[in-house]
């Protein structure tokens, strides 16, 4: 075998062998960060070896819509972002936990989008579980949470907040009254402390810092507010009114 075969060989190997192990002086949790960012890197590139490499064989994913995938329908979905579409994630608030041969890491995705011409903003708090194997650390599990924020509140007009205005039961012990307090409006559950009520459009309220939830008002045929839907995601709670 020739030098110059030689020292291509000797290169080939350690490329693999610095991919594989920390680099000089790197903990083994730095070493997960920067392979945590390289995954994130790879996914507006498309870039499939880079999670052939470092996700194992019969690892779970599971993503943000709750699906659960195997490594092989992982990659099959995996394409660069489409033309007109651009973006970066960043990994923050990242936690590294070791546990002898395994590893928990959490963090929130930091994605920034641009979606022909349209600035979007996303989060998602993902929890991976990697294990140290003979060939270097592996990702074994995946999960992704999307992380909900306020909708943008809309102005009503006061004769329609006065509309909500009123008492309202779910059971006899059960009660929640909507006041008004200047231009705002505030809701309060008997025993609870009281909540500013925004509008995310008429008829539909939520309170700041309760994403999941929106208060869905319910109308006879004349008009006239019988109740509200207290919804989570698509399960309801429904108030009748009483004054």
């Amino acid at each position: 075998m020739s030098k110059r075969v030689l020292l291509a060989v000797s290169l080939v190997a350690l490329a693999f062998a610095s991919g594989n192990q920390p680099a000089r002086n790197e903990s083994e949790s730095d070493l997960l960060r920067r392979r945590t960012q390289e995954l994130l890197d790879a996914i507006g590139a498309g870039a499939v070896d880079v999670w052939d490499k470092y996700v194992d064989e019969n690892a779970r994913i599971i993503d943000e819509s709750g699906a659960v995938m195997t490594k092989k329908e992982l990659l099959d979905q995996m394409k660069p972002l489409p033309k007109g579409v651009s973006g970066n994630i960043q990994a923050i608030q990242m936690e590294v936990v070791l546990h002898g041969n395994a590893a928990v890491v959490t963090y929130v995705d930091d994605e920034h989008e641009n979606y022909h011409g349209h600035e979007l903003h996303c989060q998602y708090r993902t929890t991976d579980t990697w294990r140290k194997t003979a060939g270097g650390w592996r990702v074994i599990a995946s999960q992704v949470l999307a992380l909900r924020t306020d909708p943008p509140a809309v102005a009503l007009a006061g004769s329609l907040r006065d509309e909500y205005v009123g008492r309202y039961s779910l059971t006899p012990q059960i009660t929640y009254e909507i006041r008004r307090k200047g231009d705002a409006l505030e809701g309060q559950q008997n025993g609870r402390k009281e909540e500013e009520l925004r509008a995310e459009a008429p008829d539909v309220l939520f309170s700041p810092g309760k994403p999941r939830y929106r208060r869905i008002f319910q109308r006879d045929s004349n008009g006239r507010i019988t109740g509200f839907a207290e919804r989570r995601e698509a399960w309801d709670l429904v108030w009748k009114r009483l004054s």
